[in-house]
């Protein structure tokens, strides 16, 4: 199986299309979002809203979601009507947030629902701790392309939609440090050369002094794993939102440019080490019968550092990318249509690492 099999329910698919895209700088940058934080005037914020409230303000914003041109055909899941293994799969895909799928008592927010665009990976969710958290995520270093789709929705809604706003502060959020702009940019960025050279402590010290973040995989509370750093701005008042586009995309190419510079230090200084690294890696994705996530993350990140440096001919990147995507618990869960234990899932991740590698040309990499 090249990837998991596929049921016919609405969610296949969806919200995927970013792993298509050929983004600058693929082979370094994962993908990019633009987010932002919006709430509507006439209804508390959502963590203090009842249920009631909440479901009123979801009617309201169905109706705007319906005529925002953007959009164009546009799927609505209200989170309560999905079970919790495809409740996770939208978090898998970096679509929802975790507490726009999980309340009290492990179940579903009320109002709790994701929009998403069926032409592109354009969407909001809808009642997490804004009224309304509109995203765009592209794939590659798209930071400008993925800026101007959100902030054409944000327009259109906003035309149906009367936002909180104040004439100093700016739009007003339940969280203090989103007031302002209500803009969050993130970049999900690989970076090996600078781990394996002891260079990125320096290098987060110094984008924090210039004020941004990074988090793991999943965003904030999440860990950071098979070198992947999600940095984004911290600041959101002060500053425009074209301001602060401008910043992280001049610093973010900045990091690029010094991982460029690392992985040339290891081709140079330690290339039978960096080698032995890469064919490792892939050794033990192409033959090992259990992988725990965590694991996959860190050979993968292996071998996308040897892809990326010609050491390995294959798999492509593209590949690589959707292998992260579909070898994750809840995907395997949809392809095996049953709950999995630990145990099977590490198996079953294993046996669809090892044939989607297979049927994108490892066999015949260099070496072979």
């Amino acid at each position: 199986m090249s990837e998991p099999a596929r049921q016919r329910t609405e969610l296949d698919g969806q919200g995927l299309g970013w792993l298509d895209e050929e983004g600058p700088d693929l082979e370094i940058v994962l993908s990019t979002r633009v987010r932002l934080a919006r709430n509507v005037q006439g209804f508390p914020f959502a963590v203090k809203a009842s249920g009631e409230e909440r479901e009123r303000l979801l009617g309201r914003a169905r109706d705007a979601i319906a005529a925002a041109d953007i959009l164009g055909s546009t799927d609505l899941w209200e989170m309560d009507d999905l079970d919790a293994s495809e409740r996770t799969l939208l978090l898998e895909r970096h679509l929802v947030s975790r507490e726009l799928i999980v309340g009290a008592e492990g179940r579903a927010p009320r109002g709790a629902a994701l929009a998403l665009s069926r032409e592109r990976t354009l969407g909001l969710m809808v009642n997490e701790e804004d009224h309304l958290r509109l995203q765009a995520l592209r794939g590659g270093f798209q930071l400008v392309q993925a800026w101007r789709d959100v902030d054409r929705l944000d327009e259109e809604l906003g035309a149906r939609l009367p936002y909180a706003f104040h004439h100093e502060f700016g739009f007003l959020t339940s969280c203090p440090t989103n007031v302002g702009t209500g803009l969050r940019a993130s970049v999900l960025i690989h970076l090996p050369g600078l781990v394996l050279t002891k260079q990125i402590q320096k290098v987060l010290e110094g984008m924090g002094q210039l004020g941004l973040t990074y988090r793991g995989l999943y965003g904030e509370g999440s860990r950071v794993v098979g070198n992947f750093f999600q940095i984004s701005n911290q600041t959101t008042l002060g500053k425009t939102e074209e301001d602060l586009i401008d910043q992280l995309e001049s610093l973010v190419a900045r990091v690029i440019g010094y991982e460029k510079q690392a992985r040339s230090v290891l081709l140079r200084e330690a290339p039978s080490v960096l080698e032995d690294k890469v064919w490792r890696a892939y050794g033990i994705l192409r033959n090992a019968r259990s992988l725990s996530f965590e694991e996959m993350m860190n050979l993968l990140s292996g071998v996308r550092l040897g892809v990326s440096l010609k050491l390995l001919k294959t798999p492509r990147v593209e590949t690589i990318s959707r292998v992260m995507i579909y070898a994750q618990t809840a995907h395997l869960e949809r392809a095996a249509r049953r709950r999995l234990d630990e145990t099977d899932a590490d198996v079953f991740r294993a046996t669809y690492v090892r044939e989607a590698l297979s049927a994108d040309g490892m066999s015949g990499s260099s070496g072979e």
